[in-house]
């Protein structure tokens, strides 16, 4: 049997990892800026990471949600202290794609409407309803392609308010930063008008923090820049350091009621105790933080530095776009191949970062130099 052919691929295996970097079967070093696909938090191969998840797999690996599982409850009063949201509850279980399911279908349950308002370029996961919300007609089969949504623009709230006041919407699904579209970021004026606007409408609003959250925008989520709450945030990626893990956060407004949701693996023992290990090293190390300040750093050098092809650096935290006057496919293979970095893209011409969260300032000056390497 051979796998079936779904990935462009770089013709590298990596084989090991440390922090900020990787190593390939051959030995070469790489600088990993991707920290792959914003999915390394604190760090490849962290030591308490490794310890906490060997001690746990030693003990009990897996067992179902038929009986009670402390680690969840742990996680969910941990995860609430660290992001502010202690009066929410926590339903776990195993991908964004399918946090963002669970998500749209509880909205539904609760207003009984089915029809969802997303961003233009927005990037919501692979799954039924998480693909009808992701604004790319080639990944949307014909089965999903069911009328549930109306994609409108970045920042434009009257086109929102148009859509909303039809009385028919049951949620708008955001990123507060959106990933694949390019590292586009929604104001403080949109998003609070929206946020009224569903509140007066009995709209439900979810903040689709599983690239943009977890700390990486210096913030625990990047829709806390913003200042409003959601009713609704899903949660993956950098929870569980590359253990397959997510999240919904679910506002006190809903009530949970026994079958509407269910899981087999989510929120299984070693997927919490990755998340606990996480959170630990998030705050022992203060990573929330070292984004905001690293990532400050990163960006004002890489505009600083007035760089050829680069049209504009954007972004907030570790979450950073270069966009360039020319396809990114050419620099990105550069970086890999003759510079041994590791980097994310969107579209066709922006250069994505997102490095674990442990990044310092001189592996930042060492991506510049890096970067400058294939631009000069």
């Amino acid at each position: 049997m051979n796998l079936f052919d779904v990935y462009p691929l770089f013709d590298i295996a990596i084989d090991r990892g440390k922090g900020c970097k990787v190593w390939d079967e051959t030995g070469q070093e790489y600088l990993d800026l991707y920290g792959g696909h914003a999915v390394i938090s604190i760090g490849h191969c962290h030591p308490h990471y490794i310890d906490m998840m060997t001690r746990q797999l030693n003990k009990l690996g897996f067992y179902s949600n038929s009986v009670i599982n402390p680690l969840q409850q742990q996680l969910a009063q941990r995860l609430g202290k660290a992001c502010g949201y202690e009066d929410y509850s926590l339903f776990l279980v195993n991908s964004g794609a399918e946090a963002n399911e669970n998500a749209m279908k509880l909205a539904s349950f609760y207003n009984g409407r089915t029809r969802i308002l997303s961003l233009e370029k927005a990037f919501h996961g692979r799954t039924s309803l998480a693909v009808e919300v992701t604004n790319n007609p080639k990944i949307i089969a014909p089965i999903n392609d069911n009328g549930h949504v109306t994609y409108l623009p970045l920042n434009d709230l009257n086109a929102w308010r148009t859509e909303i006041e039809k009385g028919d919407v049951c949620a708008c699904i955001i990123e507060c930063i959106q990933g694949v579209g390019g590292i586009r970021m929604v104001n403080k004026e949109f998003m609070q008008g929206l946020r009224q606007l569903c509140d007066e409408t009995n709209t439900i609003l979810i903040c689709d923090e599983i690239q943009c959250g977890y700390g990486r925008s210096g913030k625990f989520f990047a829709h806390q820049h913003l200042n409003i709450k959601p009713d609704l945030i899903t949660v993956a990626k950098g929870i569980g350091n590359g253990f397959p893990m997510s999240g919904l956060l679910i506002s006190p407004k809903f009530k949970a009621v026994y079958g509407q949701l269910g899981t087999t693996f989510g929120g299984n023992h070693l997927a919490c105790t990755a998340a606990l290990a996480v959170l630990d090293v998030m705050e022992d190390e203060q990573l929330v933080e070292n984004a905001r300040i690293v990532g400050e750093y990163l960006i004002e050098r890489l505009k600083e530095e007035q760089l050829p092809h680069v049209l504009d650096t954007r972004g907030v935290g570790l979450m950073i776009g270069v966009e360039l006057d020319m396809p990114y496919k050419e620099i990105r293979t550069r970086l890999v191949k003759e510079q041994h970095c590791f980097t994310g893209c969107s579209g066709t011409n922006v250069i994505r970062l997102l490095p674990p969260l442990c990044l310092t300032k001189a592996d930042a000056d060492d991506f510049i130099q890096r970067f400058k390497n294939v631009l000069l």
